[in-house]
């Protein structure tokens, strides 16, 4: 995590994060993969923790080329509230690494000073010994609340 001043980034497990988003409803996810993959491998569900993720790509498909307006997206999706917690996921963790550090960089310009967690592991999770997403860790591996959209 970054220093004591300004927001700080770090990284949890689909369950630590499960967990933050049922225990501190203020908390918000904000799910970056792209369109397709919300539509052919499914979505975080949130409503046992009373929430609604956010939905924001960080590159678009299928060239997968940077969201200008990624950040503005989030900021816009929290309606000017700035919560103790933010929580990012992708399909792995790397994409969703990248928009925490973006989304702190932005918010800490303003004084926020909360936290920005990359759900590492991600939605799918790593490749398995066959080559497979899905099997071997991640939200839905972990058997975390998922739905297709």
């Amino acid at each position: 995590m970054s220093g004591a001043s300004g927001p700080r980034v770090g990284e949890v497990d689909p369950d630590a994060a499960w967990k933050i988003l049922v225990e501190d409803p203020s908390s918000r996810l904000i799910d970056v993969r792209t369109r397709a993959e919300w539509g052919f491998v499914g979505v975080p569900d949130l409503e046992e923790a009373g929430q609604i993720p956010i939905f924001s790509e960080w590159s678009t498909f299928p060239d997968m080329s940077m969201n200008p307006r990624f950040v503005a997206e989030v900021s816009e999706a929290l309606g000017g509230k700035q919560p103790d917690t933010l929580l990012f996921l992708c399909r792995s963790g790397a994409r969703s690494l990248r928009a925490a550090y973006a989304v702190a960089d932005h918010l800490g310009q303003s004084g926020w000073n909360g936290t920005c967690l990359n759900v590492a592991e991600g939605f799918e999770g790593d490749l398995d010994a066959s080559g497979h997403r899905g099997n071997h860790n991640g939200w839905k591996a972990r058997g975390l609340a998922w739905r297709q959209s």
